[in-house]
């Protein structure tokens, strides 16, 4: 599923957690022995032209690969299913067929995926239905199923829980998304339906996931804390007064060339779901004024006819890469309120995008124009060649420089 049909509409989040529910596993169902290990597993894509990176995991018994989107801003792991598909869409596998192995609607885990809304149950055998909504008006309709998923630690040691996730028979797209699309979305957020938490609840990993996602195509994922660096991460506490069951990291004022914008207090979430950063309607028109005076007088005028994003510039000639636009461009900066020293960067390869014309484009885009109000998304294109990682352990987020071509040994 292509990254843009996954920018959550975060107010109306049916993917959010619920706080008040227990464990969804028993004592029983837990391994003897604290997780030490992680998983690692290669990830593949870009932010232009494909727009989403998908790391590849086995399901079933036995285990068949599928390709899922990798997606912090939300909770449900869902792939197409056959049961049998009323609309499934063109994708890299066949749909997932799943065992007769159902999510009730009584299990905590049918209300956390359902939270704020009550799911009304008329009995307990009844099956836990599902729909997920993106801000773009892409979807997926289904029911919630438990299959094995079996991992291999670094160590090389092998888990084999089993998770619940999602069974899509139903998805919309949006009609200018170019197939084929990944077999879903693997959710990765902070609600008792995501993965991460699954394998917590149930002793597998530490509640730690990382990523990396380099320029150049691929990179690596991880679940648990063996692969945290030791020294040079920012790190900056997890704020959960802002937008509650996201990886938010509380408010943060926008720079742009080392000046100050006048933009401050502005809602942060990082959103590997997300292929573009989106920033508030005030903070983009701030944002965009600065670059725009920026850029007076550098033979650099606005490309009308290039519509890959909303606003590209084009040169006299067209452009190969960012190298050839990178010294028009200023660095980004955003300084976080919650932490003394904690700020991120984003130098012009991290908002910027060559297209397929040889055009320059912004890739931050106005946020309120998709529904996301005051949220400000940190999307893919400014997570590039950075470990980013968040630790729901110890409640905090961490970024640090990295080569994420190589998967750490």
């Amino acid at each position: 599923m292509h990254s843009e049909m996954k920018l959550m509409i975060i107010i109306i989040s049916v993917l959010a957690a619920v706080a008040l529910i227990q464990g969804c596993y028993s004592a029983a169902n837990r391994h003897s022995k604290s997780p030490t290990s992680s998983v690692v597993f290669p990830v593949t894509g870009n932010v232009y032209p494909r727009g989403y990176y998908h790391a590849t995991v086995n399901i079933g018994n036995p285990p068949k690969p599928y390709f899922l989107d990798i997606d912090t801003g939300s909770d449900l792991t869902w792939l197409q299913c056959d049961v049998p598909c009323v609309k499934c869409l063109p994708a890299p596998h066949k749909p997932y067929k799943p065992n007769k192995d159902l999510v009730a609607c009584m299990d905590p885990l049918c209300a956390s995926v359902h939270w704020p809304d009550n799911y009304d149950c008329k009995s307990s055998q009844d099956q836990c239905d599902y729909e997920v909504q993106y801000a773009d008006h892409g979807s997926s309709l289904g029911l919630l199923v438990k299959d094995w998923f079996p991992l291999q630690y670094i160590n090389g040691s092998v888990a084999k829980p089993r998770l619940a996730f999602g069974c899509g028979y139903n998805q919309e797209v949006l009609a200018s998304m170019d197939p084929p699309y990944t077999d879903g979305i693997l959710g990765l957020g902070v609600g008792k339906a995501s993965i991460l938490q699954q394998l917590h609840e149930l002793g597998v990993t530490k509640n730690v996931v990382g990523h990396c996602l380099s320029a150049q195509g691929d990179g690596y994922l991880f679940f648990g804390d063996e692969l945290v660096p030791s020294a040079g991460v920012v790190w900056t506490p997890m704020s959960t007064t802002d937008i509650e069951k996201h990886y938010s990291l509380g408010t943060a004022e926008l720079y742009v060339g080392g000046k100050k914008s006048g933009i401050k207090g502005l809602p942060i979430v990082f959103d590997s779901g997300s292929t573009y950063t989106y920033l508030n309607a005030e903070a983009y028109k701030a944002l965009l004024s600065m670059l725009m005076k920026d850029l007076k007088g550098k033979h650099i005028d606005i490309a009308t006819d290039d519509e890959s994003l909303p606003v590209c510039w084009k040169g006299s000639k067209p452009f190969k890469s960012i190298q050839d636009v990178k010294n028009l461009f200023k660095p980004i900066m955003l300084s976080f309120a919650n932490s003394k020293n904690a700020r991120l960067q984003f130098d012009p390869e991290a908002y910027l995008i060559i297209s397929k014309h040889g055009n320059v484009c912004l890739g931050i885009l106005n946020g309120s124009e998709v529904g996301l109000e005051s949220v400000n998304l940190i999307g893919d294109i400014s997570m590039l060649d950075k470990i980013i990682l968040y630790d729901n352990e110890n409640q905090r987020i961490g970024w640090a420089p990295a080569n994420c071509n190589k998967l750490p040994r």
